[in-house]
């Protein structure tokens, strides 16, 4: 049992001497390949064996046939070791140089493709989740690229929307100032009636941009979908009448939800004012609430006829007006991205679908708990 001992201590000795010393050796290269530290990381494996053999035999006494043939064994242990960690190293330096070829497309703008060669199980799932980022990035681009159109798009409305009032006004103010307007009373309406349409448009801006940076503030407090259904269905009514299209709101069940109650009612506000002025005299615009798995609906049915299917992606894109839409009466686009930006800022969703002789535009909101 001593003996055993000793021996294990003469090995431990001699095995921990090299494995300092190839650590230390690690540490110098630590900014050098991976070949180089496999090679290292042999050389000690064998260096500690033949370390603790040499110290262990010069305990036992053993002959100096018995040393050479143990060196002998040591040694081309030590060949075939460190063949094989430079052939891994190689292997694994090559597998890295591939896959970080594959990964520079990422700065070009392109997508990922991951190398066809095999690879270790680590290099595998790096080059998975490569991918998968790869395919965020692209989706990431393709919305920053949109929502560039859509800003640029939205300049270009505003400043023709901005431009025909401020004309309009300039003129009739002038008019009144040299005492040419035929009817004075007139032209203050009208004025009147334009610097309104300018407020609402700078409002729907501010909030745009509130919603944008993050900053909407709301105070929730729980409230039944019929009276903010019924409160909407009331204000938008002098609009439906002026247009000769029926509201309708039956189909509306007393959910309650925790909203708050200003912000809701502008979304179901924007919502109907579009749905009335895309529905032609004598159409209905229908209002429901229901409560589903999902959450509590509320849709918004009109009779504009249908939008292209090529064009539901982007109805809620911040300047989308439609083809059909370029008259200022339309609005500057702004309505259905604040209505999104309200809804998801209520951890909400908002959709539109075409349907028989129009579309629906449908709003799901988490049920009060």
């Amino acid at each position: 049992m001593r003996d055993a001992l000793l021996i294990a201590l003469f090995a431990f000795l001699g095995a921990t001497t090299a494995g300092v010393l190839g650590a230390g050796v690690l540490l110098l290269i630590r900014r050098r390949s991976l070949t180089a530290h496999l090679a290292v990381v042999a050389a000690v494996a064998v260096s500690a064996m033949f370390a603790g053999t040499l110290a262990v035999a010069r305990a036992m006494f053993l002959s100096a046939h018995d040393l050479s043939v143990v060196t002998t064994v040591v040694a081309m242990a030590a060949v075939v070791s460190l063949v094989t960690a430079l052939l891994l190293g190689r292997w694994v330096v090559a597998r890295s140089r591939e896959l970080a070829l594959a990964a520079r497309s990422f700065g070009d703008g392109g997508d990922f493709a991951a190398p066809d060669v095999p690879a270790a199980a680590e290099f595998a799932a790096l080059s998975r989740e490569l991918e998968a980022t790869s395919v965020r990035l692209a989706e990431s681009r393709y919305r920053e690229r949109a929502l560039e159109s859509s800003r640029r798009e939205l300049v270009a409305w505003i400043s023709h929307d901005l431009r025909t009032p401020l004309a309009g006004l300039r003129a009739m103010a002038e008019a009144l100032e040299d005492g040419v307007a035929a009817d004075p009373d007139r032209y203050l309406r009208q004025i009147r009636t334009e610097v309104e349409r300018l407020n609402e448009m700078v409002g729907d801006l501010f909030e745009l941009s509130r919603i944008h940076a993050g900053s909407l503030s709301l105070s929730p407090a729980r409230i039944s979908v019929y009276d903010l259904v019924g409160d909407a269905l009331a204000g938008a009514d002098p609009l439906a009448r002026e247009h000769g299209v029926r509201l309708v709101g039956d189909g509306v069940e007393p959910v309650p939800v925790e909203v708050d109650g200003r912000e809701m009612s502008r979304v179901l506000g924007n919502l109907l004012v579009n749905a009335i002025r895309r529905t032609p005299a004598d159409g209905t615009v229908a209002v429901s609430a229901r409560r589903a798995e999902e959450g509590v609906v509320l849709s918004v049915t009109d009779g504009c006829g249908g939008i292209p299917e090529e064009d539901l992606p982007r109805v809620f894109d911040t300047g989308w007006r439609g083809s059909d839409a370029r008259t200022p009466p339309a609005g500057a686009g702004l309505g259905l991205a604040i209505v999104r930006g309200i809804v998801e800022a209520h951890r909400g969703r908002a959709t539109v679908r075409n349907v028989v002789g129009g579309c629906r535009f449908e709003v799901t909101l988490p049920v009060a708990g």
